[in-house]
């Protein structure tokens, strides 16, 4: 992996990214999920498939994520878009780029399109979320933990071993930013990639995001016992060769 840094986007807030091969025509922009961070397998995999074909990398951690500053329960997706938009531009420059999302990352990367039209040549989407705060969260909450979170403001979502301090706040600004709704007409390859065994996110998200690009060349690929990550090697493998795939399409 090469060496984390901190870019500074204001006077208190710094995001720690990883870019390589800044002089590369076109690059590789990786966008995680929802309290995630770069430790991962995926970046790790990303980064060493760019490094060895010489192409830009751009992976970013959104304020509250990781180790960049700021509180996640002070995040939402408009700030984690405007982040991404910012360091896409201050990294990528006018080069072009593939969108690589994973979980909420492909619904940040679906907000991209608006900012960089010409330069997205591809998206690649592992286990889509898109709009999920509202469809996956909030409906599933019961009446007490509605009202639990309208009153405190917060609500500490246990899940397997983990606690997601999910706020108000958070809920509301997701449905600022509703996607389904939109049209995409950029005439670029789209690949959804979806674990058959995901438990998170069922797999019509991930055909809905194809519904959405009217003039794409459009790709579903069911990983067969996937889960939401795919991150084993076996899948790993997988998401790498539609990345190639993807890359063949633009040359």
């Amino acid at each position: 992996m090469s060496k984390f840094r901190y870019l500074k986007i204001s006077k208190t807030k710094k995001l720690r990214c990883i870019f390589l091969n800044t002089n590369s025509k076109l690059f590789v922009v990786f966008l995680h999920g929802f309290m995630s961070d770069l430790e991962g397998e995926k970046p790790k995999a990303f980064q060493r498939y760019c490094k060895k074909r010489k192409l830009g990398f751009l992976a970013l951690e959104y304020s509250g994520h990781g180790k960049s500053s700021g509180k996640f329960t002070k995040g939402n997706v408009s700030k984690w878009t405007k982040e991404i938009k910012y360091t896409i531009k201050k990294i990528v420059k006018k080069n072009n780029f593939i969108l690589i999302g994973s979980s909420m990352g492909s619904w940040l990367s679906l907000n991209q399109f608006k900012y960089f039209k010409k330069q997205i040549k591809g998206f690649l989407g592992i286990g889509s979320a898109p709009e999920f705060l509202e469809r996956l969260m909030w409906n599933k909450f019961t009446k007490k933990m509605k009202k639990e979170t309208i009153k405190n403001g917060i609500y500490y979502l246990k899940h397997g071993n983990y606690e997601y301090p999910i706020s108000l706040q958070l809920i509301k600004d997701g449905r600022k930013n509703k996607v389904f709704s939109k049209k995409i007409r950029s005439k670029i390859h789209v690949t959804m990639i979806h674990g058959s065994k995901d438990e998170a996110v069922p797999i019509i998200y991930s055909r809905k995001i194809l519904r959405l690009f009217s003039k794409s060349k459009k790709r579903l690929t069911i990983v067969k016992n996937g889960d939401h990550s795919l991150s084993s090697a076996k899948n790993l493998k997988i998401l790498l060769k539609e990345l190639d795939l993807l890359i063949k399409f633009i040359n």
